[in-house]
């Protein structure tokens, strides 16, 4: 019945209402040739692509408007083998080539592709199928989409997921997977890695005053100088604020990390050009290696945080080497600087002064202000170390408060020609109250404003310049002298300085330090130093000086004051008031005075080994090449040792002389500088070794290690050949 006769007739219309009816359109045959327009239509819309292969898998057919994508000629494609056109995406998470799959003979579909000849161009999405005529493969037939959009934004989202979108550095996840996974190969190849954590010093002054696009700046560039500084093969992440993370596989040399720290330091220091400024920060590092330090990520890291911890608390601008005692270190001085304040008010802390010497005259022209603690429970602390603690506390304002206030009082009674100075630390200096404090602890002691010199550093510039100003003109306007502290540390400007009304540039340490080398251009620096204060009308201070060739180099330079051990070290007031009692204080430099070096006496009772015995003796004296000890008897010249410093610390040496029961030892290879004005070895017992022996692998414990370099082990029940002085048997009893 046609089609219309349907719709009139009654049956139709009755067959209509009922719900069990439906009408269905009858499909239309479409003609291979409009077949072969609709698959042109749909590969010119580029909704959909086609490709095929031969049974070889030679590419035979592609899509047109696919090769006008990848800007390749047809014709450049066919007859070409499929796996040679294209790789697998870089970002597929383990792809398996194209050949592979082919070679299989199985459909396969969501392949990620990119051209060989253009990887930064488009990327497709494969899919294939098997063609088999008469059940012999001959081929595959499939399809392409282009997904270059979403892969490349889904690339994106992957990098800022691993890394930090501010410096292209690794962020803190990209670096714990890093680090947890090297620790994990290297541990089965026995591998050694070190991990170093890095702080910013002073970087939240740049972010207060310069603002947050300055401090983003200031990341970028901090970035690319520890690329340059560090120079080598290592991992740089980025964990957030200031705070930076260096992987460094194979490393476990102490003296190569610690000149890698060092230049990271001083390149870090140097002045920065931003667009909202000049600005100048520092850093301090923490160095840990594994497995020394830690066997396993986390372990590792905290050993770095540690010894990081320790860098500030040092004084910053320094590097630390982890050790196992640093932990207790750490807790002992959060206690220290919680308790500075009581410290104040229960009149726990004293001064003592450093003279400031006329280098002509030799007569004491002032005397330099360092505070020491009498601490109730530790003892006495000094004044180097009280530094340390006081940097960086919560109660910085309050003691250098008092410290101004004791040195007045100090000062008013000695002669009238000599002047007070005291360092002034930036957080006080720029406290709302600072300047009616100076005038009332000037105006309580009865002391002349020109006897008190406020010392005061180079950072008070790096940020409001005006209130710099400000600050300064008040104290001028008060008649209080100031000096400019360290100045030639590297980021000195000609611009503070000639609009600020300095009395005094102090010359930085670190530069006098540098101009006894023979030739040293440091030399002429300071020379330098010298004609400008000159023509500024200013005095100038060399510190540090402990050596006669240095001051003689000094005198050369026309330094106008010097301050240093061969004149004196700091005193107490009762010494300085005797000096007094006939009137002018003449001090001139003595051959026999020297800068005494500050040891950390970390290790007293210590363990030598010779042949298979270990002793106990008394290190008296360490130095880089060699050391002093007491205790054992007879010992003949010439004998060597394994000298256990702790922590597997073992050095050898040999006995070079020989009095009674001391012996001083000549090591075979030199100790270095452990970055906080102490000595270690370069390398350590090795962890392998010991798990070798039979130990469980571990972080090295602080206790000493009874063990020849290579693992061979002292024996306890030995014999031995040497006897314990009288002396030594009654302390180690």
């Amino acid at each position: 019945m046609p089609l219309k006769g349907l719709l009139s007739s009654g049956s139709a219309k009755s067959a209509a209402k009922s719900s069990k009816w439906r009408f269905k359109t009858v499909p239309q045959t479409l003609s291979d040739a409009q077949k072969v327009m609709m698959l042109d239509q749909l590969e010119q819309s580029g909704l959909g692509w086609f490709w095929a292969s031969d049974e070889e898998g030679h590419l035979t057919y592609l899509s047109p408007a696919l090769a006008e994508r990848l800007e390749i000629p047809l014709e450049d494609l066919i007859g070409k083998p499929l796996p040679d056109l294209f790789d697998p995406a870089t970002n597929e998470r383990s792809p398996k080539p194209l050949s592979l799959l082919l070679n299989t003979h199985k459909a396969f579909s969501g392949l990620a592709v990119q051209s060989v000849r253009r990887s930064d161009g488009a990327v497709l999405r494969l899919a294939g199928h098997p063609i088999f005529e008469g059940g012999k493969f001959s081929g595959f037939r499939g399809t392409g989409a282009d997904i270059t959009e979403d892969y490349h934004r889904e690339q994106e989202t992957e990098r800022l997921a691993r890394y930090d979108s501010l410096t292209g550095l690794s962020n803190r996840h990209r670096m714990a997977h890093i680090i947890e996974t090297t620790l994990t190969a290297f541990k089965a190849a026995k591998r050694n890695c070190a991990v170093i954590m890095l702080d910013l010093d002073r970087f939240k002054q740049v972010n207060d005053t310069l603002g947050h696009a300055a401090g983003d700046e200031l990341l970028k560039q901090v970035s690319a100088r520890l690329k340059r500084a560090i120079g080598r093969d290592c991992e740089i992440g980025r964990l957030g604020g200031d705070e930076f993370q260096v992987l460094l596989p194979d490393m476990d040399d102490r003296g190569e990390l610690g000149e890698i720290a060092s230049k990271i330091i001083t390149m870090l220091k140097q002045p920065y050009s931003l667009e909202e400024g000049r600005c100048v920060i520092g850093c301090s590092v923490g160095i840990a290696i594994a497995p020394h330090d830690g066997v396993t990520g986390a372990q590792i890291v905290r050993s770095a945080d540690l010894a990081l911890y320790a860098a500030k608390n040092g004084g910053r601008g320094q590097y630390r080497f982890f050790t196992a005692d640093l932990e207790f270190e750490a807790i002992f001085r959060r206690r220290l600087s919680e308790n500075l304040g009581d410290a104040v008010r229960d009149e726990q802390l004293a001064l003592r002064f450093e003279p400031i010497v006329d280098a002509e005259t030799k007569i004491v022209r002032s005397l330099e202000t360092h505070i020491c603690w009498q601490h109730p429970e530790r003892g006495y602390i000094d004044e180097e170390e009280f530094a340390q603690i006081l940097d960086g506390s919560d109660q910085v304002n309050e003691v250098s408060l008092w410290a101004i206030n004791e040195a007045c009082r100090l000062a008013a009674n000695w002669p009238e020609s000599v002047r007070i100075a005291v360092n002034i630390p930036l957080t006080l200096l720029k406290a709302d109250n600072f300047l009616d404090d100076v005038a009332q602890a000037l105006q309580e002691s009865g002391l002349a404003p020109s006897r008190l010199d406020l010392e005061v550093g180079e950072d008070l510039f790096f940020g409001d310049s005006e209130a710099a100003d400000r600050i300064l003109g008040s104290l001028f306007k008060m008649g209080v002298r100031l000096t400019l502290d360290e100045f030639g540390s590297g980021y000195s400007s000609l611009a503070y300085l000639r609009r600020a009304p300095f009395d005094t540039i102090k010359i930085d340490q670190k530069l006098i330090a540098e101009i006894e080398r023979v030739d040293a251009r440091e030399t002429g620096l300071v020379k330098a130093i010298v004609a400008l204060a000159g023509a500024l009308e200013m005095d100038t201070i060399a510190t540090g000086i402990d050596t006669p060739e240095l001051m003689a180099v000094i005198g050369d330079c026309g330094v106008g004051c010097v301050q240093g051990a061969i004149y004196a070290e700091p005193v107490d007031k009762e010494t300085v008031e005797t000096e007094f009692i006939g009137g002018a204080w003449t001090l001139p430099p003595g051959e026999d005075r020297t800068k005494r070096a500050r040891r950390r006496t970390v290790f007293r009772k210590i363990q030598v080994i010779h042949d298979d015995h270990s002793y106990e003796v008394t290190l008296r004296n360490l130095s880089k090449t060699g050391a002093l000890i007491e205790g054992l008897e007879d010992v003949p010249k010439g004998t060597q040792f394994v000298v256990d410093l702790g922590g597997g610390q073992l050095a050898v040496a040999t006995v070079i002389r020989t009095n009674g029961d001391i012996q001083g030892l000549e090591f075979e290879t030199a100790l270095i500088e452990d970055g906080a004005g102490g000595l270690c070895t370069r390398n350590r017992v090795s962890p392998y070794a010991l798990a070798a022996a039979g130990a469980p692998l571990a972080a090295l414990s602080a206790g000493n290690y009874k063990a020849m370099q290579g693992g061979v082990a002292a024996k306890t029940g030995s014999v031995p050949q040497f006897g314990y002085s009288r002396t030594t048997t009654r302390e180690i009893a």
